[in-house]
């Protein structure tokens, strides 16, 4: 089954505490997984991050928002243990523990309009996040995730519409950015404008230039596909340069057969399509700048743990 959203979590959760004893977060999340048949594939989904397991995050979420209702409480650092109040709900629980019914506790109100200002924390608010089933990491996440991608498909747009003069020193300024060609200089004199509009030469594997590698760059429109026959030329050009390494960009992308074809070559072939050139040009700051930064903090345990 799909993993249960943070609020399934909780009622489950609070059960396994139901028997008065201390319990590691280890092994709730072990009983949770069996409560709900979780396979292992579940529990290696991670966030859009990539810095946490999606299981792991709901729980956490999950049994934060207990907490904060007075249901729960930190025995010691990773380990939980039922309230008073908490034994109350378990004894006669609801048919599910969402937000909705822990509004009706006023330190779960409280946390949940803490410093916000009057327009932010006003009932319509709550009752909007009450029916959301994502973690407030997975909302964060999705919207940067909505962001990224509408970045990527302006940038596209733009890759389309540049001089070849600017694709180039773009081109360039990406590998530069990732630590290939020695310096941007080096890069530049290495390039020359193809016949069809796109761009080929070597660069350095490193400053040292003990290795080469052959680039071509294509700025074609996102409905021309790279074929087979494009790379068996590029895998060529390798050969013809005595080059073992290569890199073909395009703007647009690779057939199914090109991409089966780099497999098999003797040379080393990377492809990037126009996805992922936008890609690395967020994730080196080539052609985009900072807008916002936001820093989320949470409590470190580990300075509490030595008071």
């Amino acid at each position: 089954m799909s993993i249960p959203n943070y609020q399934m979590f909780m009622l489950p959760l609070l059960q396994c505490l139901s028997d008065g004893s201390d319990h590691p977060v280890a092994s709730l999340r072990q009983k949770l997984a069996e409560h709900f048949s979780l396979t292992e594939e579940d529990l290696e989904i991670l966030l859009p991050s990539g810095k946490q397991p999606v299981y792991e995050n709901r729980i956490g979420w999950a049994s934060s928002y207990l907490k904060h209702a007075g249901l729960l409480e930190y025995a010691k650092r990773g380990v939980y243990r039922i309230t008073d109040r908490g034994r109350e709900v378990a004894a006669d629980p609801p048919d599910r523990i969402t937000v909705h019914f822990l509004e009706q506790f006023p330190e779960f109100v409280e946390f949940r309009t803490r410093g916000r200002t009057d327009s932010e924390g006003d009932s319509s608010n709550l009752n909007e996040e009450s029916h959301s089933s994502n973690t407030p990491d997975e909302t964060i996440e999705a919207a940067y995730s909505q962001f990224r991608g509408e970045l990527v498909s302006e940038l596209r747009a733009l890759l389309l519409s540049v001089p070849w003069q600017f694709f180039e020193r773009l081109v360039i300024d990406v590998l530069v950015s990732m630590g290939y060609g020695g310096s941007r200089k080096e890069a530049g004199e290495a390039f020359q404008k193809g016949s069809d509009g796109g761009i080929d030469g070597t660069i350095k594997e490193d400053r040292l230039g003990l290795d080469i590698i052959y680039v071509q760059a294509k700025r074609w429109a996102q409905n021309k596909t790279v074929g087979r026959p494009d790379i068996q030329q590029f895998a060529g050009a390798l050969q013809g340069k005595r080059a073992r390494k290569g890199v073909f960009i395009t703007t647009s992308d690779f057939s199914k057969e090109a991409r089966e074809y780099v497999q098999y070559t003797d040379s080393k072939i990377i492809l990037l399509n126009g996805q992922e050139l936008a890609e690395l040009m967020i994730d080196h700051d080539v052609g985009v700048s900072k807008s916002q930064t936001y820093i989320i903090k949470k409590i470190d345990t580990d300075y509490f743990e030595s008071s």
